[in-house]
């Protein structure tokens, strides 16, 4: 529940995920991006401009339910936080490969980390298990990846933060929605203004829930009448993150998905999310665990190819689509549920990866679906994103070059299309 975009965000769409360097290669933090600094100033005049937003927000907040006092308590000596405008004008610069960011989502040393905040909350998490119909490796995975454990939570005031970026404007009504959200988490009792803190896209606790998603799925497992994400104690967070994954329909005991061997003379059409059958049936086309076994029938599942045909390939199941809602990118899905098998002391993924590839700038993405649309393969929309629809518009232009039809956008597609 990291990055602003829609209901829940993602850095970016398909397999690529926005993240510094220096996150990938440290387990211990969460892969949230890091952004390369930038200069920004912000005059006293803009500061005016940003003070006189709040004040017409105010009737519009009052109108929508939010009391005078805690408006005018969580709103007072409030700037306009250039650090977080830097963030979210630059969170596109940065990209990895799906196997890149599995390399720290899914290190030793994270999986280390996890088996032993399993064993730490394990009572507890069996206890959320048992409530919630969720499995306990996926909850701890989620909390792995978003805050190593609840180690790396966030420490810039959300109520800051979400101001700053509805006065800013590229994304007001969004960031506007969130800050009301806020003020009703302010309003509720659950937590200060002052212990309300997370990241610059306003993610919060232990497992990064937006304002909006934590007034909507947000328990107090605890008994103590608050919903408590942001402190040392992760109870309330964890079954919060339970809680979501149940309302988004979680089926426990279902796994995200299976790594999987593919025939020769596999057809890579097939390889499609709406392409969905039962892993029997799948296995009399050749489609078999990595032992070289039918994969249990758990439920329809698809064929998955994160990096194309060169790469390690998975039968993905509904929960797949689940981890879905909470980020939308492949990379995180795939990180989320290699991780909890791993913590639960699950194999490596055996498939190679093509490592010599790299993922395309933002840049490039846009040029990628501009050339696949002028040459008759239309993507619907240029927006930088590798969704379902560009995969499409890469599948067909495989196609019509005698390619395989993985719908991989890769470096050499883009190549070609020049």
């Amino acid at each position: 529940m990291r990055y602003p975009g829609s209901a829940l965000m993602a850095a970016t769409l398909g397999v690529i995920v926005g993240v510094g360097v220096a996150e990938a290669n440290a387990p211990g933090k969460s892969l949230r991006p890091t952004i390369r600094p930038v200069a920004l100033q912000v005059s006293e005049s803009g500061n005016a401009a940003f003070h006189r937003w709040i004040e017409g927000y105010r009737d519009r907040a009052l109108a929508a339910g939010i009391r005078a006092d805690v408006f005018d308590r969580a709103m007072a000596d409030l700037r306009y936080n250039t650090s977080v405008i830097q963030k979210d004008r630059n969170q596109s610069e940065f990209t990895k490969t799906v196997w890149e960011y599995l390399d720290s989502a899914t290190s030793d040393l994270r999986v280390k980390n996890g088996q032993a905040a399993l064993a730490a909350q394990r009572g507890v998490l069996e206890e959320i298990e048992a409530k919630y119909g969720v499995d306990k490796q996926i909850v701890v995975a989620i909390w792995g990846l978003e805050s190593a454990y609840g180690t790396f939570r966030g420490s810039i005031p959300i109520i800051e933060a979400m101001a700053t970026l509805a006065h800013d404007g590229r994304r007001g009504a969004f960031f506007e929605e969130q800050l009301a959200a806020a003020l009703r988490i302010l309003q509720s009792g659950d937590v200060t203004a002052a212990q309300m803190k997370g990241s610059w896209a306003g993610a919060m606790g232990h497992t990064q829930f937006m304002p909006t998603s934590f007034l909507q799925h947000a328990v107090d497992f605890t008994g103590d009448g608050k919903r408590d994400i942001w402190s040392d104690d992760p109870r309330d967070a964890l079954a919060s993150t339970a809680a979501y994954l149940k309302a988004n329909g979680w089926t426990k005991g279902q796994p995200w998905g299976v790594e999987v061997q593919l025939p020769k003379g596999f057809d890579y059409a097939e390889a499609n999310r709406d392409n969905m059958k039962m892993p029997s049936e799948w296995a009399r086309l050749g489609v078999l665990d990595m032992d070289g076994r039918a994969v249990p029938n758990h439920g329809k599942a698809s064929v998955l190819l994160p990096a194309g045909a060169d790469g390690a390939a998975f039968l993905i199941f509904d929960n797949f689509e689940v981890l879905e809602s909470y980020n939308t990118a492949d990379a995180y899905v795939i990180g989320v549920g290699h991780l909890g098998d791993r913590i639960l002391g699950g194999a490596k993924i055996r498939g190679e990866w093509p490592r010599e590839d790299r993922a395309l700038t933002y840049d490039e993405r846009i040029e990628l679906q501009e050339r696949l649309t002028g040459q008759g393969f239309d993507t619907k929309k240029i927006d930088g994103k590798i969704g379902p629809l560009t995969i499409e518009a890469v599948r067909q232009f495989q196609k019509a070059n005698g390619m395989k039809p993985d719908g991989y956008a890769s470096l050499h597609i883009l190549k070609k299309l020049r």
